[in-house]
């Protein structure tokens, strides 16, 4: 039986349907859009699924028709498959303006759609659904990053050794691969992306050669967390340039791919302005690059980007289910002074985080915070973290700090 996790997400998507026309629920397939949707069902609510070919074929021929309900909420499971009822949907929003009228899931970014001719701008709320985050699958609260701002460490956790959270980025977050074991969960991933490649991804995009579309897919696992250079990434590939940043862009529509933006809000003319590229799951990173447990602990390039990967992973899910306004970025220069992620508060209070999968920290490893705290951030208010492998919070400097990565997880918001 399908064990049912507590989402993060369920509660936003509720506050949206109390106050929006029209929500939308995007995410990559399989991460637990269906599961979550059917959650919502009652008896004021209707389900249809476009992934049923005579439902499809219905909306497609019948938009107007198909869209129409007299219950409160209609939901409509992988919108993607048919953006002709968009318009439909339009126009029944706008003669009845009462909320939670439309539950749409997505698999896809409907905007990012060639075939969408209608953003339903104004009129809807889109939610993010990303894969199982450790703190869902523990049943605990996304409330680090509150504790992080404020510098308040301590709150209930658990410790977990370096293995143990290898062993977490290993098996990422989809729902049904966690469900799996060993080969079978390797498989299970492997699978999942030839389907997306075969299926879905004619939905966002004109696709001639899947062939190379599959090439760049493992050539992409292997860049996560490096900065997105198109030129570098096609050199190595029998693509053209112009084609590749097309690929890439269908793989960021189907949410398998995604870029952190870098941080400029300053006058230092130094300032990198690369995007970095992160795979959405740690998990299917891995299994595209048919990676070992073992080998990963001795070579320090993939551990770094293996547990890079799981962290961006986490604190965009915690960042997508906050009830505050934080954006994540990274920084760079041309010193080749690099923060990981720069989360900014909507008050422009920053936050940066360093990732260390050793579990012992020096006082060098935060040269680079301490930096920008000192030259960039000025008069915003700034917190440094380096979190690492170890089993305590330690104070490195005024507003600088060690954090356990196992702290990303807290057990409760009450502080003892």
């Amino acid at each position: 039986m399908k064990h049912l996790y507590s989402r993060w997400q369920r509660h936003k998507i509720e506050q949206a349907m109390a106050t929006r026309r029209v929500v939308l629920l995007v995410g990559a397939r399989q991460c637990g859009k269906t599961t979550l949707a059917k959650q919502l069902i009652t008896e004021e609510t209707a389900y249809l699924t476009l992934d049923d070919t005579t439902l499809r074929e219905a909306a497609e021929n019948d938009p107007q028709n198909f869209v129409k309900h007299k219950l409160k909420t209609l939901i409509i499971d992988e919108i993607q498959r048919a953006p002709s009822l968009l318009p439909a949907i339009k126009k029944v929003v706008d003669e009845e303006t009462q909320p939670g009228q439309y539950l749409l899931t997505g698999s896809a970014n409907i905007q990012a759609l060639p075939s969408t001719q209608e953003s339903l701008a104004g009129r809807v709320s889109k939610v993010r659904l990303r894969p199982l985050t450790q703190g869902e699958i523990k049943g605990n609260k996304p409330d680090f990053l509150t504790h992080a701002f404020s510098q308040s460490f301590n709150f209930h956790w658990n410790f977990y050794e370096k293995d143990a959270i290898i062993e977490m980025a290993f098996q990422g977050g989809f729902p049904e691969a966690l469900t799996l074991e060993g080969r079978n969960q390797k498989k299970w991933y492997r699978d999942y992306i030839e389907a997306l490649l075969e299926r879905d991804l004619q939905d966002v995009a004109k696709i001639h050669r899947y062939d190379a579309m599959r090439e760049l897919t493992k050539v992409l696992a292997a860049w996560s967390s490096k900065f997105l250079d198109t030129s570098a990434i096609s050199s190595g590939l029998s693509i053209h340039r112009p084609t590749v940043a097309t690929y890439i862009n269908a793989l960021e529509a189907l949410y398998i791919v995604e870029r952190v933006l870098p941080w400029t809000k300053t006058d230092y003319d130094r300032v990198g302005k690369q995007s970095k590229l992160f795979m959405t799951d740690s998990g299917l990173m891995s299994s595209i690059l048919s990676w070992n447990r073992d080998q990963i602990r001795f070579d320090s390039d993939r551990l770094g980007k293996l547990m890079e990967t799981f962290i961006f992973n986490e604190l965009a899910s915690q960042i997508d289910a906050s009830e505050e306004e934080y954006e994540l970025y990274h920084y760079r220069d041309r010193a080749k002074r690099e923060i990981d992620f720069l989360i900014e508060h909507d008050d422009q209070a920053i936050l940066g985080i360093e990732v260390k999968s050793s579990s012992s920290i020096q006082k060098k490893d935060f040269n680079h915070l301490e930096w920008f705290q000192e030259n960039l951030s000025k008069d915003k208010p700034f917190v440094g973290i380096v979190l690492y492998s170890g089993n305590m919070p330690l104070s490195f400097g005024q507003n600088l700090w060690a954090i356990p990565i196992s702290m990303l997880w807290p057990i409760d918001s009450m502080a003892t």
